[in-house]
């Protein structure tokens, strides 16, 4: 299946932009108040968001390297 150059493009694009947001949110995470208890220990909060974090830059790699991949079909079959 060949994909074109445009979603291609959105699907690197989404990736990028993947990364970019869930690295801020979780370097907001870590520095939140709710994410620790008085003890040090990571609350319920902190470890649901971070799962959250860590699949969503799981897909947003995978789906970057979908969209880099089809770029570069493109470039190869012309």
């Amino acid at each position: 299946m060949r994909m074109s150059a445009r979603v291609s493009w959105f699907l690197l694009a989404f990736g990028v932009w993947s990364w970019l947001i869930w690295i801020t949110f979780a370097v907001n995470l870590s520095g939140s108040d709710d994410a620790w208890n008085p003890d040090g220990s990571p609350t319920a909060f902190f470890v649901v968001h971070a799962v959250l974090a860590v699949v969503s830059f799981i897909l947003g790699t995978i789906i970057g390297i979908l969209g880099w991949r089809g770029l570069r079909a493109r470039r190869h079959t012309r």
